[in-house]
């Protein structure tokens, strides 16, 4: 079988670079379903099978090698279950999570937070494969470098591209070397994907920053408003063209406040993935007495069971929610992954608002704009956007942060 049979030309020849240089870091960032995870993977099975050599030769029985990933979530879907789909490979897990292949044993490290720092420190390493590079945590991603001193280690990495003052794109990406291999994706390099598949994916990714990402590959900020595919005259519905009886589940998002707006918002949902903000309910200068009086509103009308998703950063709010018997969780705040995923909602009109249950929506939405220097959200007009979000991502998430 050729290696035009298994992998792409832009595959092939970063393939044949890893193998005829010697390099210690591998950068592969670009756009989504461009065939950087899969070249990587494939690559990590090769390093491993190299590292066990090169660990022989020092005397070393068990090379331990890293496997990073921002979740144990993550490094399953992207990298095990993948590789387990392709070669038929059954990992078996030790108490600490890790395994065993080829002789090497493997470290896994979740690298989103700092906390992944614990299952590193102290080890050599014969090198490492970082999955979502740009969503690690710097000083996990430093301490694994430090980590890599095993002779003759590596570092592989993929990742999509975040804002353009990131720090592995500055750092790293920026600044290739004959010790740094850095290569760029865009969505058209993968050719094994059908045309009619890659302008699926075109017309459903939002426009504006997470098309410039998401298909291009480009570390870019975004420009002007964040949700620059909401139009009032589609998303804007009344109350009697929402289709009530459709509607199988409901959640609520809650964004916490005093000086700035606090917001609860309760989000209706079809079998489909048809969204409506059905409920929202917005205040300045309220205390934690007025919230649970809304949440008592909102079990009242769409029943006790209803989750609330809230904002982490006041937990005692978020006890006093429980302790009133309200099903309420951290919501799941990953900031772009959230936007992204309403931005699809009214990209694919599958996200409408209506009209007679919202008060402070419209005055938001076209206000909540990007922080042109962080590539992030401005904090300013973002309080039911915020609320939204969390409802939003935390349920199709099924939070993974939760407390109680």
């Amino acid at each position: 079988m050729a290696l035009s049979d298994l992998y792409t030309e832009k595959q092939i020849n970063i393939y044949k670079r890893t193998r005829q240089e010697d390099w210690f870091m591998l950068l592969n960032h670009g756009a989504v379903r461009a065939g950087k995870t899969q070249l990587d993977n494939d690559l990590f099975l090769n390093e491993l099978i190299r590292v066990k050599e090169l660990a022989a030769v020092e005397g070393v029985d068990e090379p331990m090698y890293i496997l990073g990933g921002v979740s144990s979530g993550t490094i399953q879907s992207n990298i095990l279950q993948e590789l387990t789909n392709k070669y038929g490979i059954e990992f078996k897990f030790d108490k600490h999570n890790n395994f065993k292949l080829f002789g090497v044993k493997v470290i896994q490290t979740f690298t989103g937070t700092i906390a992944g720092l614990k299952s590193i420190r102290g080890m050599t390493a014969y090198g490492a494969y970082i999955n979502e590079a740009s969503l690690a945590n710097k000083e996990v991603f430093d301490e694994i470098i430090k980590r890599c001193s095993g002779e003759g280690a590596r570092i592989i990495c993929d990742t999509n591209p975040d804002h353009p003052e990131h720090w592995l794109k500055k750092d790293y990406i920026d600044n290739p070397s004959k010790n740094i291999l850095s290569f760029h994706f865009t969505l058209k390099d993968n050719t094994f994907l059908s045309e009619r598949y890659k302008q699926n994916i075109i017309e459903t990714t939002p426009s504006g920053v997470f098309t410039e990402r998401g298909i291009f590959g480009l570390w870019t900020i975004g420009e002007g408003a964040i949700y620059s595919d909401f139009d009032e005259d589609i998303h804007v519905v009344d109350e009697d063209d929402v289709p009530w009886k459709d509607i199988t589940k409901y959640y609520s998002g809650v964004d916490w406040g005093y000086e700035h707006w606090g917001a609860i918002v309760v989000v209706g949902e079809t079998d489909d993935g048809t969204k409506y903000l059905i409920r929202e309910h917005a205040a300045q200068h309220k205390d934690i007495d007025y919230w649970v009086e809304r949440a008592k509103e909102v079990v009242a009308e769409f029943g006790n069971k209803i989750p609330f998703y809230c904002d982490s950063a006041r937990p005692e709010h978020v006890d006093r929610f429980v302790d009133e018997g309200f099903y309420a969780y951290n919501a799941n705040k990953a900031v772009l992954s959230g936007i992204e995923m309403v931005a699809k909602g009214y990209k694919q009109n599958k996200f409408y608002v209506v009209r007679q249950r919202i008060e402070r929506f419209l005055d938001e939405v076209y206000q909540y704009v990007w922080n042109s220097k962080t590539g992030e959200p401005v904090k300013q007009h973002d309080d039911v956007q915020d609320a939204v979000r969390y409802a939003v991502y935390s349920n199709a998430k099924d939070s993974g942060g939760w407390l109680y």
